[in-house]
């Protein structure tokens, strides 16, 4: 079976400008899609600045550096990326957008009557609900990568019911021989293993918030330092995006109808306010922009 070599990346935000980083980063040719030029423009900065600090960190050489940014090209228009092999979707986690774009790509790649795989690195979106916008179910499949996608080891590949057993192979070997990343495979439901788990957690710390259980800081501080986990969960939270994660909620209550997965009231006013975390510069704590 022939390797990947000319990938799509549809989105440059925070995690479409991850994914594309680490897919040049292994030697691939990338081709990253925007709605405008000036979207191109920041997520073109955003991986410059991310590429300049791995070799500020010694994680790269500025030879591997230069390398990796002359396999990134970039483009407004969706008709350019007709020779990709996978074309891996990661837009807002907005099921109408999602199925949209699903459907103008695969225009794109039917009329070149390749059996390139369309992917979505989709947080909690069934895969059926997204291969059925399509003419080709079975060449459709998760790839959900997570934040930063350069750093983070794990991979979720998820089959849709109409995934067939090429694609999905293809997607595993993408994943962990290509990109060097760790797969799991995870089932077509809401939120896959990994949400499934963490965003009830991640939404009981807004409760106690919302509560005035405790603060922010003493929930992250316990948690960090009395379960050893790397970050708390409102860090966790600002880092994902309030507005994300409250997507991601409210995806995993539409499937499963759990109280549990329901967004608090005090994470829809934030989003509601423009305070998303990290990206807004204001969420749980602030942050210089």
């Amino acid at each position: 079976m022939t390797t990947i070599s000319r990938v799509g990346v549809l989105g440059c935000g925070l995690m479409g400008s991850g994914i594309a980083e680490t897919v040049a980063r292994s030697g691939l040719d990338v081709l990253v899609t925007e709605v405008t030029w000036t979207a191109v423009e920041n997520g073109r900065r955003r991986i410059e600045g991310s590429l300049r600090r791995a070799v500020q960190r010694g994680r790269l050489t500025d030879d591997e550096r230069a390398l990796a940014l002359s396999r990134l090209t970039y483009t407004t228009d969706l008709g350019d990326l007709a020779d990709r092999e996978l074309v891996i979707e990661a837009t807002a986690e907005d099921r109408d957008l999602k199925r949209a774009l699903f459907r103008d790509i695969d225009k794109v790649l039917s009329g070149t009557g390749t059996d390139a795989v369309l992917a979505s690195n989709t947080s909690s979106i069934p895969l059926t609900d997204l291969a059925t916008a399509t003419g080709r179910p079975d060449r459709v499949v998760g790839l959900h990568f997570f934040n930063p996608v350069p750093v983070q080891a794990l991979v979720e590949v998820i089959p849709a019911l109409t995934t067939s057993t090429d694609t999905l192979d293809r997607a595993r070997r993408f994943a962990a021989d290509q990109l060097g990343k760790t797969v799991v495979q995870a089932p077509d439901q809401a939120g896959f293993i990994v949400n499934a788990l963490l965003v009830p957690y991640l939404l009981a710390a807004v409760r106690m918030v919302q509560a005035g259980t405790a603060t922010a800081a003493d929930i992250d501080h316990g948690m960090e330092l009395g379960c050893a986990h790397p970050m708390g969960p409102l860090r966790l939270l600002d880092l994902i995006g309030l507005d994300t994660a409250q997507a991601i909620a409210e995806s995993l209550y539409e499937e499963h109808a759990e109280p549990l997965y329901a967004p608090p009231p005090l994470l829809r006013r934030m989003v509601a306010a423009g305070q998303l975390g990290r990206k807004s510069g204001q969420g749980f704590y602030a942050y210089p922009l």
